[in-house]
């Protein structure tokens, strides 16, 4: 009987320690039948799934071209084929045509049913949340920045569900440090740039004109600045906007100053701050037995770690350097309570931020129809 292990559930020495011959599968989508999947490999021992890619293929909720739509996808097969691992597939359904050759398993898929668009939608903000699947060091699932800005996503939908809807979290983005520590995922910046702007494209032509793309994971940022000048350019009646992670407002660094323990240093990665949140989201992929705080990133005055980077410095040094486990910062002060406190703060925030980008929308609206 074949073992299906969820790769995302899993630690980066977890991943290290899994067999090299161990099939990996990047599902475009749900609804797969994997008892004929395991026939179609040879009943393996194991297979491993990754997170299911939520949308940009023909029949999604979302279709985007399909070339844009394969080098997202050839990126992210190649970090697994980084890693060392030898069987590594996308599945898909029928009628979909990836230049992948070998590497893509043809499916016939369960029916999949997505959110159909009402007609009120085009006056909400579209939020589009990205995540990651890469390394937290030894106690962190490499789904924590996935979960995290989902969990955000969704509070912020619950509480104002009548100014804006959002896309379904997408687990993968930007990582250039990939190579340092197993199970970390690339997409590749120009090839992530390109999706998110054909994500805007899509959304675009079916009338929307507000856009908030929201990540959970820091190496998205950048790339994220540059989708937002692009669409800007391309589209000057849209209001579409990115901001660098969340806690980031005057009152959210209030919150995390009011309540943290740990000193500058204390927040980078698989943190103080992420490790809080898990515990709180996700406590049962938490192991808080193997937490090793890692504070001695090389600091100057002008560039230093912390959840607001500090200093003028923008620099790109490997990872390596500042850390032998994959953290940045003091994952053994992380609480549930502190984790309540800080994901309510980042909720309002961004639902302050929704409220701003209507209120951008509609002010430069009426100054263009006055004009």
């Amino acid at each position: 009987m074949t073992q299906l292990i969820h790769f995302e559930e899993l630690t980066w020495p977890e991943i290290a320690r899994l067999p090299r011959n161990c099939p990996i599968i990047l599902p475009l989508g749900n609804g797969f039948d994997w008892l004929k999947l395991s026939e179609a490999l040879s009943n393996p021992t194991q297979i491993a799934l990754l997170p299911a890619f939520p949308y940009g293929w023909r029949g999604s909720l979302l279709p985007l071209p399909e070339h844009i739509l394969n080098r997202y996808i050839a990126n992210l097969l190649q970090s697994i084929r980084d890693d060392g691992f030898t069987q590594v597939f996308a599945l898909t359904n029928s009628g979909i045509q990836l230049e992948l050759g070998a590497s893509q398993i043809v499916q016939p898929v369960l029916q999949q049913s997505y959110p159909l668009w009402n007609p009120s939608d085009i006056e909400k903000v579209v939020l589009i949340p990205i995540g990651h699947t890469e390394q937290h060091g030894y106690h962190l699932p490499l789904s924590t920045d996935t979960e995290i800005i989902q969990a955000i996503a969704q509070g912020v939908i619950h509480a104002i569900p009548e100014k804006a809807i959002c896309l379904p979290t997408m687990p993968y983005g930007v990582s250039t440090h990939r190579n340092a520590f197993a199970g970390t995922m690339n997409a590749g910046g120009r090839a992530f740039e390109d999706f998110y702007l054909a994500v805007i494209d899509a959304l675009v032509l079916k009338g929307f004109t507000r856009f908030y793309l929201m990540s959970g994971h820091g190496g998205n940022c950048s790339f994220l600045v540059n989708v937002v000048k692009y669409a800007g350019e391309r589209y000057p009646q849209i209001f579409c906007a990115t901001s660098y992670l969340y806690l980031n407002t005057p009152e959210g660094i209030r919150q995390l100053e009011t309540h943290r323990q740990s000193s500058i240093g204390g927040m980078g990665h698989a943190c103080e701050l992420e490790t809080s949140l898990m515990l709180l989201l996700k406590p049962d992929l938490v192991y808080m037995d193997r937490v090793i705080d890692e504070t001695e990133f090389i600091s100057t005055p002008s560039y230093f770690m912390d959840w607001i980077e500090g200093g003028a410095l923008i620099a790109n040094p490997p990872w390596t350097d500042d850390t032998r486990t994959g953290a940045y910062g003091a994952g053994s002060l992380g609480t549930i309570e502190k984790g309540r406190i800080w994901l309510d703060a980042a909720i309002k925030e961004k639902i302050a931020h929704v409220d701003e980008i209507n209120e951008q929308y509609q002010r430069r609206l009426k100054r263009k129809i006055n004009l």
